[in-house]
């Protein structure tokens, strides 16, 4: 047993511990200060006079692991006059241990506000640090909820969002998943429907597939943009499962269109 605990100890000793938020090494590359939390990031590509800044945000992970998953989607991205930059929401880790301070909520009610604010505050300074142009969310399952609560919450702070199986009415997605709502401290994107902005653009993806997301969740989150005049976008994609919509030909295309304006 002894033998047993000192192995367990040299392996923790070993693990590269979390940055906590004040000692933030924040060269926006690598880290951003998002309030008072560090998050890891992955940033590609060189900043211009017109710079367009896409940033990548993650699922919610439920079987634990590494969510540096769309770290190799951010990289297809960046090159001159574009950065992509993958970011690790507060509380996960990616493939090398590197771990994004604050709490994950991994047990459940993970949009809750503080992790919503800062991954707006995170959002809030690579924007004033590449003297971002444009700026596009692009977020997976529980990323594109958080991304859409932040283009309602924060109208103008992205201008485009592309949302790959996002649960965009969460109490919704909760009854259909547990038949009740379990998730009553996050926040939800159909809430902010109302206060997204004018001019914003908003691309969502659902596989008719997906047996976590309905696609009729997102359908009904981006009817009531339309409603007001939005430019919004739902798209059905065939055969494909909940984590093979962020994969999708679909996705990368809506991100490069964004990108470009529209």
């Amino acid at each position: 047993m002894r033998l047993i605990g000192l192995f367990a100890l040299s392996i923790f000793l070993a693990s590269p511990s979390p940055a906590t938020a004040a000692e933030c090494a924040a060269d926006n590359r690598t880290r951003v200060r998002a309030g008072d939390e560090c998050l890891v990031i992955a940033a590609h590509g060189a900043p211009s006079d017109r710079t367009k800044l896409v940033i990548f945000i993650h699922g919610d992970g439920s079987r634990g692991g590494p969510s540096d998953y769309l770290f190799k989607t951010a990289a297809t991205y960046g090159g001159p006059g574009v950065v992509a930059i993958g970011l690790i929401r507060p509380g996960y880790f990616d493939a090398d241990d590197n771990r994004s301070t604050g709490n994950a909520y991994r047990d459940g009610d993970g949009y809750r506000p503080d992790v919503v604010a800062t991954v707006a505050a995170a959002v809030t300074t690579l924007k004033a640090h590449y003297k971002a142009a444009r700026v596009v969310l692009a977020g997976h399952s529980g990323g594109a909820a958080i991304s859409a609560v932040i283009m309602g919450k924060h109208p103008g702070l992205a201008d485009a969002a592309v949302l790959a199986a996002c649960p965009c009415n969460v109490p919704d997605w909760r009854i259909q998943r547990r038949g009740r709502n379990n998730w009553t401290e996050s926040l939800s994107p159909h809430d902010f429907a109302a206060t997204v902005a004018a001019d914003a653009e908003i691309v969502a993806l659902t596989g008719d597939g997906d047996t976590n997301t309905r696609s009729g969740i997102a359908r009904g989150y981006i009817d009531s943009l339309r409603a007001r005049g939005i430019k919004a976008e739902f798209i059905e994609l065939p055969g494909v499962s909940h984590n093979g919509s962020a994969r999708s030909d679909e996705f990368k295309d809506a991100v490069r269109r964004l990108l470009a304006g529209g």
